[in-house]
This record gives C-alpha cells, sequence and structure tokens, in this order.
C-alpha cells in the first residue's frame, strides 16, 4: 500500500534542487508546474551568484584603476618634480665649454657654470703676438690621436714658451660607435672632473686619453670607468680621489651633453661663423685649418701663414716632422 508523506516546501525545494542538478531523472514525477517552479527557483539562485559575482569584479577593477591612477599621478609628479629642477653645473674652469691653457699648461681659472648656459668666449689679444689654438676632439676619434702624435709636441713647444695658448673643448659625437658603452661621454666627463678639480694637471691626462695604445678603439666598448681612473696615477693627475668619485658618479654628464650639443649646433665664438662639423676641429687666430692631420709641414705651414715667417723661429725650436703614421 502506497503511503503519502508530507514534505515541508523548503525541504521539497532541496530536493527538487537535487534532482535538477542530476539532470532530467526523477523530472517525471514532478507536474508541469512543480518542474517551472524549480527552473525559476534555480535561475533565480545563478542570477544571484552572478550578481555576487559581477560585484566582486567590479570592487577589483575599481581598485586596480584606483592603483594605476595612483601609479600614473606619481610618475607625473616625478616628471614635473625633475623637470622644474635646475641643469647641475658644468664643472669649473669651462666657462668657454673648453679649458684654456697658458704658458707650462697652467689653465685660465673660471667659475662653474649651468649646464645650459651659454658659453662665455676667451677674449683673444691679436696684438700680443700669441697666438690662438682651440682643438673640438672625441675621445674616441682616431682621426683626433693621429694629430695628437703629428702635432702635439709642436702645440706643446708653443704654449712651453708662451707663444701660444690652447683651449681644448671635449665633445660627443662617436657614443654610437662604443656598443652602448657611451665611452665618448664617459670620456668627456672624466676630463671635465680634471679640468674641475686639478685644471694644471688637464694636459697630461688629455693627451693620455689620445695616445696610441690607450685610446680605445671605434666599434669597442672602450674604457671602463675604472680604467679612466687608473690612468689619472698614470697621467701624474692629483686628487685622485675627488675625481674618481667624479668619475664614477658621471657628475658632469648633463653638461657634456649641452655642451656637445652647443657646440654642434652653433657658430664658434670669435670666428667668420665657422662651425664644427667633425673631430678634430683645429682652428688658430679663428680660422679652421684644413690640411692633413698627419702632416706635420702642412700644420706649421699653416701657423707660418698666420703669423709670419719669423714665428717658428722666435717661438720654438721646429721639431723634426715625424714619419707620416698610418691610417
Amino acid at each position: 500500500m502506497r503511503r503519502n508523506f508530507w514534505v515541508p516546501s523548503t525541504a521539497k525545494h532541496m530536493a527538487d534542487e537535487v534532482r535538477l542538478s542530476n539532470g532530467n531523472s526523477g523530472d517525471s514525477r514532478l507536474t508541469k508546474n512543480e518542474r517551472r517552479e524549480a527552473a525559476r527557483e534555480k535561475s533565480r539562485i545563478q542570477r544571484e551568484e552572478q550578481k555576487k559575482k559581477d560585484r566582486r569584479t567590479k570592487l577589483f577593477l575599481q581598485g586596480g584603476v584606483g592603483l594605476a591612477l595612483v601609479a600614473i599621478v606619481a610618475v607625473i609628479a616625478l616628471v614635473l618634480v625633475n623637470s622644474n629642477q635646475p641643469a647641475g653645473p658644468g664643472p669649473q674652469n669651462f666657462a668657454s665649454d673648453g679649458i684654456q691653457l697658458n704658458q707650462g699648461f697652467i689653465a685660465t681659472t673660471s667659475d662653474a657654470q649651468a649646464a645650459d648656459a651659454d658659453p662665455i668666449a676667451n677674449d683673444r689679444d691679436e696684438e700680443s703676438g700669441v697666438l690662438d689654438i682651440q682643438m673640438y676632439v672625441d675621445y674616441l676619434c682616431p682621426y683626433c690621436s693621429l694629430f695628437e702624435e703629428t702635432n702635439g709636441a709642436y702645440i706643446e713647444s708653443l704654449v712651453d714658451n708662451g707663444a701660444s695658448t690652447l683651449e681644448i673643448h671635449p665633445i660627443t659625437i662617436l657614443d654610437r660607435l662604443s656598443l652602448g658603452s657611451r665611452y665618448s661621454s664617459r670620456a668627456a666627463n672624466a676630463v671635465a672632473c680634471v679640468a674641475d678639480t686639478s685644471p694644471n694637471d688637464f694636459y697630461s691626462y688629455h693627451s693620455l686619453l689620445l695616445s696610441d695604445g690607450v685610446q680605445p678603439a671605434e666599434s669597442s666598448s672602450g674604457l671602463t670607468d675604472d680604467d679612466l681612473i687608473d690612468l689619472l696615477d698614470v697621467a701624474g693627475v692629483e686628487n685622485t680621489d675627488v675625481i674618481a668619485e667624479c668619475i664614477n658618479d658621471e657628475s658632469f654628464k648633463s653638461w657634456v651633453s649641452n655642451s656637445s650639443a652647443r657646440a654642434l649646433s652653433d657658430p664658434i665664438p670669435n670666428t667668420d661663423d665657422v662651425t664644427v662639423t667633425g673631430t678634430p676641429t683645429v682652428l688658430v687666430n679663428g680660422v679652421k685649418y684644413e690640411g692633413a692631420v698627419d702632416d706635420l709641414a702642412a700644420f706649421q705651414a699653416f701657423v707660418v701663414q698666420l703669423t709670419g715667417e719669423t714665428f717658428n723661429e722666435s717661438s720654438t725650436s721646429t721639431p723634426t716632422p715625424t714619419a707620416t703614421p698610418e691610417s
């Protein structure tokens, strides 16, 4: 005999859920209305779950967007702060964007200028009879090394005897040829560090960096900062601890970039609109030398042309021309 038992509505719905969750098994025992109600209940539960899920997703996205906005604001603030900071100072004794060396290679002193400040050109007294030689060099440039090797002794003798001043401008045009190490810029910073702290040792360090066997080859990573620091002792530079810190920190990085840009974009002061188009760029009394970098006789003839036949005899014992170096 079949007995009917009363089932509470909640329990009934639970039972219905179990049957629905297990597929269609048992659906034939429910009436049409009961199946409809069970389907509606299941749909309601799914909607509630979906709403909860949507709320969690929304909160998560809002939180993520908030964090992203905070990060963006922080980056913008950092950029604004950095852009409002004044450019770091350049080295002392480089007010003209170059260092001027006088008799005995004693530097003309000057205060540090802002990295983006216009250079203050040194005056040239043509009536004094003292030559004014200017050189724009890149320390990775092989032709700069070749010019130094060929004409360095002659120029040194002119400066030693007080017959000429020498103004050297380090610029950077060959960073692209140092395998990402930015050697030209780092070397220019290193000589600027020497000029800032031990200016009277500048020339010995400058000429050492351009010497054969020390200057690195193009398309190499160049010398490391430690190498540049070790060469301070080799060149006899004083105050090496301070200079070493300056080299490691690349203290004049901003000035190196700015001064190079100025040299390559503006006419050279005290000239008839002469511009730097490559290195070495060498000028004597504001006139650009156009001869071969490895021809001492040609450079001496250029000097004589500007000063007169007796200049070499009265100013220096002329060095014997060296054999033409291999290019």
